[in-house]
C-alpha cells in the first residue's frame, strides 16, 4: 500500500501535486488545509482522510477532526494504526504505549523523518506557498509485505 502524505498547503494544490502523488492508494492531509477545494481536488487522485490545522477556522476545514487514526494495510493482511494530528507539540498520548505504528505532523513546514521508542515520525513538509528556504514536498508512506513502514520526502520544486 502506498499513502500520499501531505500538509500545509494553506489554500494552494501545486501542479506538481498531482503527479507526485499518482497511484497512492490514499492521501493523508495533515490540516492547514486551507480551501476545501484543495481535499476536493485529491480526491479525484485518491481517497483523503484529513485533519484541521491551526489555519482551518472557517468553513467546512473547521469542521474537519483536530486528529484521527488511519488504519494502513497492505495486500498480505498486516495493518498499522496510523496517529494523525496537525502540531506535535499538542500531542497528549504516548503512541508507542497506544500500539501506534507511526505519528505524522505538519505545522513546521519542515521535512522530517525519524523513530522514537520505536515509532516513525514523519512530517512531510509543506506544499503549500513557499515559506522562508524551506522545500516544497510532499511524502509517501509505503506498507511493506511485512506491514513495516518506510517514509520518504518527495521534493516538487528546486529550493
Amino acid at each position: 500500500m502506498r499513502i500520499g502524505v501531505i500538509s500545509d498547503t494553506h489554500g494552494l494544490l501545486r501542479p506538481e501535486v498531482a503527479p507526485a502523488l499518482a497511484g497512492v492508494d490514499h492521501i493523508l492531509h495533515l490540516g492547514d488545509v486551507g480551501k476545501p477545494s484543495v481535499l476536493r481536488a485529491l480526491e479525484e487522485i485518491a481517497p483523503v482522510t484529513a485533519i484541521r490545522g491551526n489555519i482551518d477556522r472557517e468553513g467546512a476545514c473547521a469542521r474537519l477532526p483536530e486528529t484521527e487514526v488511519y488504519l494502513a494495510h497492505n495486500p498480505e493482511g498486516n495493518a498499522q494504526y496510523i496517529y494523525m494530528l496537525h502540531d506535535l507539540n499538542t500531542l497528549r498520548l504516548d503512541p508507542a504505549a497506544g500500539k501506534f505504528a507511526a505519528v505524522l505532523f505538519g505545522h513546521t513546514h519542515k521535512p522530517t523523518i525519524y523513530k522514537k521508542k520505536g515509532v516513525l515520525y514523519f512530517n512531510p513538509g509543506s506544499c503549500g506557498p513557499r515559506r522562508f528556504e524551506l522545500p516544497i514536498t510532499v511524502g509517501m508512506l509505503t506498507v511493506g509485505a511485512d506491514g513495516e513502514l518506510a517514509a520518504q520526502i518527495v521534493p516538487l520544486c528546486p529550493a
